[in-house]
């Protein structure tokens, strides 16, 4: 019965299968987020650890952990199950994703600050290994959905509209929550407030897994070899091009992430800040501005990256192609990021402005991108009548990742170096205030500036795409004629 309702599959996808499949990265970003926003300011003011020594960690956990991407890539590709080869790690992975995100956010009662990045490495080595394994046959899943081309940027939209919500939820409330639920105790509320998140991204994955369907396979006779995926992969130009645009992207977004927590907290002028908060009726004391700001910050990113998913993404990228868009958004991205430098402590105003522009700028290469991979396993399977989207996509996930510590990392490295004191220290001295404003707009803009120069050679267009479905569609028909 499966296999006949895959056999007249038209291409198009429900709603109910895209909105399904949207919760895997809902799920996702539960904990991206937190990584990318709050694991830096974590370590250096709840755990006390130096900025050079929690950049250190943020850096050596992902190349630690890099053997889980290339390992989640091999297996989803050679697992065989009635449910698919990359649904399943979806079930699979979801108690020990959830577990190992609880402990990389708890803090342990050990006084030795030693022992404490040692748990802090381990702790984060865990999470970001479980994360390839979860989150590579995620991605991976797209891929093999459908092949129509419309159908995976609206696949990807939706996904990434979702995924928004989620942004929002955890950039929003995340300071809010760990305040009201640990009181005086911000190591407990830091707990609850993961352990809460945790729980979402469990039934996210579970509906994820339950609500979708893989249509896509293997070509038929084909040899599972290492080395022909490693060779045909990273000997292609377009995978190379996306695997270094995804490095720069998600250093970039870590580095800004990361170090807007001190610029909220050490730069800008508390007592404006406080002004402007109350006069939009967002805080009744001083003392709130730093997490009332931040926190309002995070959600108009958030609702203005879903406005620009929602209403951009797929309507100029059908218009005038995703290279086309990606080029257009990216550059627009890197010069409202440098944009950062220029306010003033008391500009608080102009801080919020570019806020907007700058997420309306980046959101439509969110899905983009991710369409943009598909296209990319789909080419590789075109050349050499092989396909590999599980190590495709794995590769990815390892510039994610690098990407994710390096930007953290350097970020730590700086502020430190800066003179940046830890432990939550609000006045911070003339040249650690530089380094904030330096990692907080021109650093992540000149990153965002070599991710741009990659796309540029980014070799599939569309009409070679529509040609290529084409070319693959009727392999794929031929044969299931033969199989009959």
């Amino acid at each position: 019965m499966e296999k006949a309702r895959h056999s007249s599959f038209s291409g198009k996808l429900s709603f109910r299968e895209k909105a399904g499949y949207s919760l895997g990265d809902v799920a996702a970003n539960l904990v991206f987020q937190m990584m990318m926003i709050y694991q830096l300011k974590f370590y250096t003011d709840v755990f006390g650890l130096e900025g050079a020594v929690a950049g250190s960690v943020l850096l050596v956990a992902p190349v630690v952990s890099a053997f889980a991407d290339p390992l989640a890539g091999i297996l989803t590709d050679r697992t065989n199950t009635r449910w698919g080869k990359f649904r399943p790690w979806l079930l699979w992975t979801a108690i020990p994703f959830c577990v190992f995100y609880v402990l990389s956010f708890h803090r342990p009662e050990i006084k030795d600050k030693s022992l404490l990045a040692v748990y802090a490495a381990v702790s984060y080595i865990l999470l970001l290994a479980m994360y390839s394994f979860n989150n590579t046959p995620y991605a991976s899943l797209g891929g093999v959905m459908t092949s129509n081309v419309k159908e995976r940027t609206s696949l990807n939209t939706v996904r990434f509209i979702a995924s928004t919500l989620a942004q929002f939820a955890v950039q929003g409330f995340t300071l809010p929550l760990v305040s009201r639920l640990g009181g005086s105790n911000t190591g407990r509320g830091w707990s609850l407030t993961i352990l809460l998140f945790s729980f979402l991204a469990f039934v996210c994955l579970l509906i994820c897994f339950a609500s979708t369907r893989e249509r896509i396979s293997q070509p038929s006779q084909q040899t599972m070899s290492i080395r022909s995926d490693v060779k045909e992969t990273f000997g292609n130009l377009s995978w190379r091009v996306m695997f270094f645009l995804c490095f720069c992207l998600y250093m970039a977004l870590s580095m800004f992430g990361s170090s807007m927590n001190f610029y909220f907290q050490s730069y800008l002028d508390r007592h404006s800040l406080f002004l402007f908060l109350h006069s939009v009726g967002l805080a009744g004391k001083e003392s709130e501005a730093y997490t009332a700001g931040f926190s309002l910050f995070n959600a108009i990113s958030a609702v203005a990256q879903f406005i620009g998913v929602l209403f951009f993404s797929s309507y100029f990228s059908g218009k005038y192609g995703r290279k086309r868009v990606y080029i257009v958004c990216l550059f627009l991205t890197f010069f409202f990021q440098i944009l950062f430098y220029l306010p003033s402590p008391e500009d608080i105003r102009e801080v919020y402005f570019l806020c907007i522009l700058k997420s309306l700028s980046y959101a439509p290469t969110i899905p983009l991108m991710w369409a943009m991979v598909a296209d990319v396993a789909d080419y590789i399977e075109y050349l050499h009548h092989r396909r590999a989207t599980g190590f495709c996509f794995s590769g990815i996930m390892f510039a994610l990742k690098v990407g994710l510590g390096c930007g953290g990392a350097l970020s730590g490295l700086i502020l430190s170096f800066s003179g940046y004191v830890s432990g939550g220290v609000t006045y911070q001295s003339a040249s650690a205030v530089w380094g904030i404003r330096f990692v907080s707009s021109i650093l992540p803009a000149l990153i965002f500036g070599m991710g741009l120069l990659a796309v540029c050679f980014y070799p599939i267009t569309p009409t070679f795409n529509e040609n290529m479905q084409a070319e693959l569609s009727a392999r794929r028909r031929r044969k299931k004629g033969n199989s009959l």
